[in-house]
Parts: structure tokens; C-alpha cells; sequence
């Protein structure tokens, strides 16, 4: 008995792991189009989590199940949102640019949008305000144009 807990326990330990957005193979095979629409999708979703969660608890009878369904949700896809950004762009994508060298403006730029869509992400999190969103994809906005004209 106490080997078949073990077994089962190391098997949800290795085979339960979440995938990644990317691998971190140095494969050159990259979909930046694809992430972009990735991440826009993941707000519009967090956004309608956001409305949803709000009207469900406004309700005169309150459905608490689908309120924190739709919180889930929102959570979910804001930690995919930031998850894309940090280990698809940070990690992977924008390289370090020496202080005194070409490119630094535009690389300080990728790294100040990324961060704030991150704590925008956190604060998606933490609320249901939608304005958070609408900053998000303003940055995300910016940050796809200046990405762009790079790759």
C-alpha cells in the first residue's frame, strides 16, 4: 500500500506539470504574431470575467458558484497573460542592449511596457476594475510597435 501511494504520488509530481507557452530550446522557431493574438485574447477573456463577476454579484440572488468561476477564469488568464510576456518576450525575445550602445532607448522601452502589463496583470488580479484592461492593451499596443520594428 505504501508503495502504490508513492507511485501515484510521483506520478502527479512528473506528469501533472503545467505546459509552457514556448519551450526554452534554442530552436529559432517563433510564433510572435501568434503570442501577440495570444495575449489580446487573454485580456479580452479577463475583461469578461471582470463584467460577468460584477453583474453575478450584483444579482438579488447571488450565483457565488459562477462568481468565483469567472474569478478563476480572470485569474487564469491574467497569470497566462504575464506568463507570455515574461517567458516568451523577456526570456526568450528581447536581448540585453549595452548601456552605450544602439538599440538601448528601444530595449529600456520593451522592458518598462512589459513590466507595467505585468503589474497590470497583478492588479487584474486583484480586482474588477477594467480600466486595468484597457491600460493593458493600450501597452500592449505600444509594445507590439516598438517590438515590431525590431523583429
Amino acid at each position: 500500500m505504501k508503495i502504490m501511494r508513492i507511485t501515484v504520488f510521483l506520478l502527479v509530481a512528473t506528469l501533472g506539470q503545467t505546459a509552457m507557452a514556448h519551450c526554452e530550446v534554442p530552436c529559432g522557431i517563433y510564433g510572435d504574431d501568434t503570442r501577440f493574438a495570444m495575449l489580446a485574447e487573454h485580456l479580452d477573456t479577463i475583461e469578461k470575467a471582470m463584467v460577468q463577476a460584477t453583474e453575478l454579484g450584483a444579482a438579488e440572488t447571488v450565483n457565488y458558484n459562477q462568481v468565483v468561476r469567472w474569478t478563476m477564469t480572470k485569474e487564469h488568464h491574467a497569470d497566462a497573460f504575464r506568463d507570455i510576456l515574461i517567458q516568451y518576450f523577456l526570456t526568450q525575445r528581447i536581448k540585453p542592449v549595452a548601456p552605450d550602445a544602439e538599440g538601448r532607448d528601444l530595449y529600456l522601452a520593451q522592458l518598462e511596457r512589459i513590466h507595467r502589463m505585468v503589474v497590470l496583470s497583478m492588479k487584474c488580479k486583484q480586482g474588477t476594475d477594467t480600466a486595468n484592461v484597457a491600460e493593458a492593451r493600450k501597452l500592449l499596443k505600444a509594445f507590439r510597435e516598438a517590438y515590431s520594428h525590431k523583429h
